[in-house]
């Protein structure tokens, strides 16, 4: 069983690969406080109920790969792999890993990891060119050429992060429920909000794309739109230029890292 594990600044996803399929993952808070003992009760908890591993801690656990957005956490981890799983192959993507995939940017090392991953897959999966838009704190979208090489991208406040903003600044406003309104035209202050959510982040992705597919193929039409991240499903049907939705984009490209690695190990 190979472990991947994508830490986010919101949430950490986990998720357990019996060879290339998925059969089961995780949804945790990422806490940058927890200590690497607490992450490792924590793992130990999780995958204790899983009945093809057991309840010994690292117990049928074959590899792990991680990347991660929060450099404390990564830090944790790295220590957890280290002290509770010192026998198991880990990958961690960071500047040096094997990806397969060539970043063209100005500087490589300032992307972020969980981005690469994403291009990883979305190479393997779909070939280039591509766009890669990934529903999470923020909303990124990723440029993968018709050769597979990430070009660059774009970077937009998240979904989440609107609706807070809108419930502290706005003084007659507050954190309303992420969901999809009756109609367009709201019949009342949350279904306002909730339609200037959905709608407006449907059409930021719709022109966001359709601009990003000029630059990146002769024909735009060639280039497809892969949709993940936590909070994709607010907008799939509402977003006219997504292709493919996969949930698990991020854990898939972790587990081709991993194969693309472990060999060097």
């Amino acid at each position: 069983m190979l472990l991947t594990i994508d830490v986010g600044n919101t949430h950490t996803v986990l998720g357990l690969f019996d060879g290339e399929e998925i059969v089961e993952h995780w949804r945790i808070s990422t806490d940058a406080r927890r200590t690497a003992d607490e992450l490792a009760v924590l793992l130990q908890g999780l995958m204790g109920m899983h009945p093809l591993l057991g309840m010994e801690l690292g117990e049928g656990i074959e590899g792990i790969s991680i990347c991660s957005t929060v450099p404390s956490v990564l830090h944790e981890l790295r220590e957890v792999t280290r002290r509770y799983y010192g026998d198991v192959p880990a990958v961690l993507v960071e500047p040096g890993i094997k990806t397969g995939v060539p970043i063209l940017m100005d500087n490589p090392k300032e992307v972020g990891a969980d981005r690469i991953v994403n291009a990883v897959a979305a190479v393997d999966l779909y070939g280039g060119p591509a766009i890669v838009v990934d529903f999470g704190t923020a909303t990124t979208f990723d440029a993968v050429s018709a050769r597979g090489e990430y070009t660059g991208g774009v970077i937009a406040p998240g979904i989440e992060i609107s609706v807070d903003a809108l419930g502290v600044k706005g003084a007659q406003l507050r954190k309303i429920e992420l969901a999809r309104p009756r109609s367009v035209i709201g019949k009342n202050t949350v279904e306002a909000m909730q339609s200037g959510i959905v709608y407006g982040f449907a059409g930021q992705v719709d022109g966001v794309v359709t601009r990003m597919a000029r630059e990146l193929a002769e024909d735009p039409e060639d280039v497809t739109v892969i949709a993940t991240g936590g909070l994709a499903p607010m907008v799939l049907g509402e977003a006219s230029v997504i292709d493919e939705h996969e949930p698990w984009l991020t854990l898939i490209g972790l587990r081709l890292v991993y194969e693309r690695n472990v060999s060097r190990i």
